[in-house]
């Protein structure tokens, strides 16, 4: 992506979409950590009109650092909504590599390097930071929370026939090409089976999707967005996609999404 890679600072090219509803109390601290890992790169945030004050948060950072940008909603209408709002936002402005990951430092901002390393080296479409892939796991989470998250994987992939062993997580570098080859005004997830959907979009599209682990902590502060509501949206939404690959309806398979 550059004649002299030393010469380039890590995370040039590279926009973070970081989603934000009521997140005051993570924003400001997670921002610096994401700026310190990628110092070429780019923090986008986009708030759903907190009503904590997370937007105002936003705009005074970006007001006194270039590299902020602030993307304003005027409701909360769901996480995939808003990343696929910032994912325009950010491939309008040029991004190279598009990270989208969450605000309540659940990811960890030092992993960004390597997260995007592949698509920077040219070896991947899109990196998923799995935590069911070797090497990678989670802190802080009972039972229960963990039965859901790994069998909602286990369904999807079974389900939709794809390879990633993590389908349901959010931590994720996208080469820009290839999150613009896939056709989003087609997306009708709104909350976390979002990520689902994306990547079986890119993946029938042709997209080359590895992993690399990380270790997810349970937020730091603030409360969780996960919902029964939510659960039950993905099931279906996988169901969905299933069926209409099986009338002919589905994304169109090809190897577009590999161009640079």
């Amino acid at each position: 992506m550059t004649d002299d890679p030393a010469a380039t600072p890590v995370g040039a090219g590279t926009w973070v979409v970081l989603p934000t509803y009521n997140e005051a109390e993570n924003l400001e601290g997670i921002a610096a950590a994401i700026l310190t890992a990628l110092p070429g790169g780019t923090l986008l945030v986009v708030d759903d009109g907190s009503p904590d004050g997370t937007g105002d948060i936003a705009d005074r950072m970006a007001a006194v650092n270039p590299r902020v940008r602030v993307r304003h909603r005027t409701a909360k209408q769901g996480l995939g909504r808003a990343y696929l709002d910032g994912f325009g936002v950010a491939l309008d402005g040029g991004a190279r590599v598009v990270v989208q990951m969450d605000a309540d430092w659940s990811h960890d901002p030092a992993v960004l390097p390597e997260l995007i390393a592949p698509v920077v080296d040219g070896d991947a479409d899109l990196v998923i930071g799995s935590r069911y892939t070797r090497g990678g796991g989670v802190e802080d989470w009972g039972i229960i929370r963990r039965i859901i998250s790994r069998g909602g994987s286990v369904f999807a992939r079974t389900v939709l026939g794809l390879g990633p062993h993590d389908l349901t997580g959010g931590f994720k570098a996208w080469r820009g090409a290839t999150l613009a080859a896939v056709p989003r005004d087609g997306v009708r997830a709104g909350g976390y089976v979002f990520q689902i959907e994306m990547t079986y979009r890119a993946s029938r599209m042709g997209a080359r999707v590895t992993e690399v682990p990380i270790t997810f902590r349970d937020r730091r502060a603030g409360t969780s967005k996960m919902s029964r509501r939510i659960i039950v949206e993905a099931l279906l939404v996988v169901i969905g996609l299933r069926i209409d690959e099986l009338r002919g309806r589905g994304p169109a398979r090809g190897g577009g999404a590999r161009k640079a």
